[in-house]
């Protein structure tokens, strides 16, 4: 079933009047070239301009359409130069609040004239105000009838605005109108009836010209089965896309990992503890993958001290007696630095040594290391986002390991394939620390095998959080005090709510010495973003060795810092810092067999969702649990780190509240790959876009 010569996915934008190639290109950076891409750029939100109210109706926050009679005009000076419109209907009074006018603006709006308005009712100084409202002049007894249908706002780019869009989608929806069978129904009739899904053309109508009886919050919410019908499909071409991606990453070659397990029999006889059966049961999985001859790609979720690690090493064992290299790749200087004295201690007394590269290697020394990775010299190289480098090559390159993989791009993972030799690709092991709520898992990492190690080592105490205002600090300063002066060691973490690194360490460098003042009996070290890597290297190796009883950071010691002696963590400023952040840190406590705390201080008044994002900490350990809660406060976007990225950015599905609908697409994504191939192409290019990397099918 291929398009149709006249289809609107065919048809360029150029052929609606009025689009010339200027507006054609600000159409283009929005991915929109066709007809059929213009009516799937879909509203954001919608108002309610149907109906003309009463002035005095009004209430503060409404957007209101009003009609009335200018009263008087003034120019009024304050601090800022204001032009002042009063406004009156026989029910009430508002005042036109203009900033930015011209003096033919000012004369047009003059005593006597009527207008019809339309803007968000704010307070003003003596009445309520419309600030920089849409406006129109019209006659008493020629004003036109009001909208007929919700106005749509669209998401838009620099010199498209809203009264362009609103033409654009008319003039698009008029030659659907002429034609409906120019707009194909990929989706075949008996999968539209199983899942009562209504026909295309009018749920894109319904959805770009809503009737008044639907309703501006309803539609501005999603909650209309028009929006469901586009959802539907949306999450089906984004399922479709990564399962092709997926496919198509299996055709292509990659070298076959089989050794003599010697290696990976030693490091366990050498471990101090026996791996917990989760971690069997995914080292299991991934050693059948690296025994195949396509790529491993699998993601390795596992709550905070789960022991992803370990079974990372053993994986990377396993390729390197295959004869191959391994590179593993971390997001941050520190986390790396964490990842190599690890596989050191595990790797170097069976003789394997860890190579290490990082942006601060420069010159001989960084080219020093670069050569030997092309003599095949390392078996095994720890890095940060330097590993993916132009001038990085490897003999042999079998595995690729990428820890918290959503700090990287999907580029940068796909960077490191490029990496193997020949035509062969190396496996790909990407672990996570961050749990990510199945619904999302089974949606954003659908090119990925999920493997998840669900439970934690024996003799590990749940932590202990408790939520208290900064006013009680000279109380937790005093419970430093004593758990250090028991033996055990503390983490004091210093948030800033500015980007700003200098200020973020400036912070901590505070902290330290009011703490040092207070606590002139402890042992005090300061790790931050601006220390030299062997300082903080240092620092954290004294820590680790129980040379320093308190530890004072910024948010650098999220992820991978373990030291089981440490039982417990001060977060200040706790309100400033999402959910995810939050466990993480709370996470290098309880590491070992002594009962662990974490205290959450904040500044008093807490918002409402820094109280929920607290409360959720306080009642539960479980990482599963709070990162669903975290993904019905935040929203898939901010979850997932596609807000900045833009990945997997949706244009009506919402993830959280259309997480019933998942299971149904995965099932018929499954079904239209097996029977009705034709489809999979031209579905993923009308909502993913013409991205080559999803559309070659």
């Amino acid at each position: 079933m291929q398009p149709v010569a006249d289809s609107l996915d065919n048809t360029p934008v150029t052929a609606l009047k009025g689009v010339g190639p200027k507006s054609a290109e600000r159409l283009e950076r929005l991915g929109i070239h066709s007809v059929q891409d213009i009516l799937f750029h879909l509203p954001l939100r919608y108002q309610d301009r149907t109906r003309v109210v009463p002035i005095g109706s009004v209430r503060l926050g409404d957007q209101a359409v009003v009609e009335g009679d200018i009263d008087a005009a003034e120019i009024r000076f304050g601090k800022r130069r204001s032009l002042l419109v009063h406004l009156s209907d026989g029910t009430g009074r508002l005042v036109l609040r203009f900033f930015h006018f011209s003096a033919a603006q000012k004369a047009a709006l003059a005593k006597g004239v009527r207008l019809r308005c339309f803007g968000e009712v704010r307070n003003g100084p003596a009445s309520y105000e419309l600030v920089h409202p849409e406006y129109e002049a019209v006659g008493l007894g020629d004003a036109p009838p009001p909208e007929q249908s919700l106005t749509p706002i669209y998401p838009t780019t620099e010199g498209m605005h809203q009264l362009t869009w609103r033409d654009l989608t008319e003039k698009a929806l008029g030659l659907l109108g002429k034609d409906p069978d120019a707009l194909r129904e990929w989706l075949p009739e008996p999968v539209r009836q199983r899942y009562r899904l209504p026909a295309l053309g009018q749920a894109l109508l319904q959805v770009h010209r809503p009737p008044p009886a639907m309703g501006a919050a309803l539609m501005s919410d999603a909650g209309h089965p028009a929006q469901h019908r586009l959802a539907f499909e949306e999450l089906l071409a984004h399922q479709l896309s990564l399962r092709v991606m997926r496919a198509r990453a299996r055709k292509v070659p990659a070298p076959p990992l089989v050794g003599d397990g010697e290696l990976c029999a030693r490091l366990r006889a050498n471990l101090p503890f026996m791996l917990t059966a989760a971690q069997a049961r995914v080292l299991g999985q991934i050693e059948q993958d690296l025994a195949n001859d396509h790529p491993m790609l699998r993601l390795v979720q596992g709550d905070v001290g789960s022991g992803k690690t370990v079974v990372a090493a053993l994986a990377a064992l396993h390729a390197i007696e295959a004869g191959h290299q391994v590179a593993l790749m971390a997001p941050t200087e520190l986390l790396a630095e964490q990842h190599r004295l690890n596989f050191e201690a595990w790797l170097e007394p069976l003789g394997i040594e860890v190579g290490w590269l990082s942006g601060r290697h420069k010159g001989k020394t960084r080219a020093g290391i670069l050569e030997r990775l092309n003599r095949g010299e390392l078996s095994i190289v720890v890095g940060t986002h330097a590993l993916f480098q132009d001038d990085v090559a490897f003999a042999a390159l079998g595995l690729v390991i990428v820890d918290e993989q959503h700090r990287f791009g999907v580029h940068q993972r796909l960077a490191l394939r490029e990496k193997g030799s020949g035509d062969a690709v190396p496996h790909q092991l990407i672990m996570t620390a961050t749990p990510i709520p199945r619904t999302l898992a089974m949606t954003a990492y659908a090119d990925l095998d999920l493997s998840v190690i669900d439970e934690l080592p024996p003799g590990r105490t749940p932590v202990q959080t408790v939520v208290l205002a900064d006013s009680r600090r000279d109380e937790v300063v005093a419970h430093v005090e004593r758990a250090c002066g028991e033996g055990r060691q503390a983490y004091w973490v210093c948030t800033l709510i500015e980007e700003s690194e200098a200020l973020q360490c400036q912070a901590a460098e505070d902290a330290a010495t009011e703490l040092a003042a207070a606590l002139p009996t402890l042992r005090i070290g300061l790790v931050h973003g601006r220390l030299k890597a062997k300082q903080k290297e240092q620092v954290m190796a004294a820590f680790k060795a129980g040379e320093l009883d308190l530890l004072i950071a910024t948010t650098v010691i999220e992820v991978g810092v373990d030291v089981p002696n440490a039982s417990l963590m001060i977060i200040e400023n706790a309100e400033r810092l999402g959910l995810a952040q939050l466990h993480q840190l709370r996470g290098r406590v309880g590491r070992g067999a002594v009962h662990s705390h974490c205290v959450l201080m904040y500044h008093p008044p807490l918002g409402k969702v820094a109280q929920q994002r607290l409360g959720v900490l306080r009642e539960s350990n479980d990482g599963f649990v709070v990162a669903q809660k975290d993904l019905e406060i935040r929203g898939p976007g901010e979850v997932l780190g596609t807000r900045q990225t833009g990945e997997v950015q949706f244009r009506v599905a919402d993830l959280l509240r259309d997480q019933a609908m998942v299971p149904k697409v995965q099932q018929l994504a499954d079904e239209l790959l097996a029977a009705h191939r034709e489809v999979v192409g031209p579905l993923i290019r009308r909502w993913v876009g013409h991205n080559a990397r999803y559309a070659d099918v």
